[in-house]
């Protein structure tokens, strides 16, 4: 049975959806600056953790000042779970295997590919998010974008085991199929839905850290540290779920897995701007690939032609 959100077909994103997928690609690139801060002195599990139980703790005090109530959350709570695993714990710790073989570029270009099995799942499972030539086109040349925007960085990172490749699609697989069930969460809103992916994470995460690295120094991190994971938590995590979860509602599963096209053109900006890093030719080159992929999955320029 199909996944329906509506009977009509969605049509192209309006400006308030391009806003906001540029604001939470914008966001998330950010969050390598936060994380590469926290990894010198956080082991990875644990830092997960800390930032899905911040960002939860933060949206349960904002759900408490703002509303609406938690309780909208309650009759999903084996969903919240399902999600938990397959749009955070899954994917996290895939893409931690990977990349102790595979290097970042690599890394980028096939976690780019999320947009491409999200639209063959869509395809599949929903009745508004059909394949079309421009969707699959704008995928593609976003995707290329990618790889070309990585460069030199790429061609140094190709090799490598086969299992950590297909860590990394499997990861890009997984965050295609929490897309498909953010849909089912029809009618909720979108601070109770990043709630409670992030709450059911943080129970998921404690045992599996505790496992592994039982009690000792778990807060013994620097204050320029902790500084880094509370943005990582509030800004990246907490906030940018809401606005996550507020895109898949009103853009769809196809138009929301788009950010992975955009956050590594966002963290080598970022890095341009903030950082002073050089801004190479053939990363302008990978951007201008990836915003005419863009363009062409909205269709709407080359329709008016």
């Amino acid at each position: 049975m199909a996944i329906t959100t509506t009977t009509a077909m969605r049509g192209p994103m309006v400006l308030k959806d391009w806003a906001q997928l540029l604001l939470l690609g914008a966001i998330w690139g950010g969050s390598f600056f936060f994380a590469r801060i926290a990894v010198a002195e956080i082991p990875l599990l644990v830092l997960v953790l800390f930032r899905v139980a911040i960002a939860a703790l933060a949206l349960h005090l904002y759900l408490g000042l703002r509303g609406p109530s938690f309780r909208l959350a309650l009759p999903h709570a084996g969903l919240f779970f399902l999600l938990a695993l397959v749009n955070n714990v899954i994917p996290f710790s895939l893409i931690f295997a990977g990349q102790t073989e595979l290097g970042a570029g690599v890394a980028s270009v096939l976690n780019s590919t999320t947009p491409f099995w999200t639209l063959i799942l869509a395809n599949a499972l929903t009745s508004d998010e059909k394949l079309s030539w421009n969707k699959l086109a704008g995928i593609a040349l976003g995707i290329v974008g990618t790889a070309v925007m990585i460069g030199p960085g790429l061609l140094a990172g190709l090799g490598g085991p086969v299992w950590a490749k297909f860590a990394l699609v499997g990861a890009s697989l997984s965050y295609a199929v929490a897309l498909m069930i953010a849909r089912r969460f029809k009618g909720v809103p979108s601070p109770v839905i990043a709630t409670g992916q992030l709450t059911a994470s943080t129970i998921i995460m404690i045992p599996i850290v505790l496992l592994s690295h039982g009690t000792a120094n778990l807060f013994s991190a620097s204050l320029p540290v902790w500084a880094a994971v509370l943005a990582l938590a509030l800004l990246s995590t907490a906030f940018a779920y809401i606005l996550y979860f507020n895109l898949v509602a009103s853009a769809g599963a196809t138009n929301a897995s788009l950010v992975t096209l955009i956050v590594p053109a966002s963290a080598i900006l970022l890095g341009f701007l903030f950082l002073g890093e050089r801004l190479e030719l053939f990363e302008l080159g990978g951007m201008a690939l990836i915003a005419l992929g863009l363009v062409t999955i909205d269709g709407r320029l080359f329709g008016r032609r």
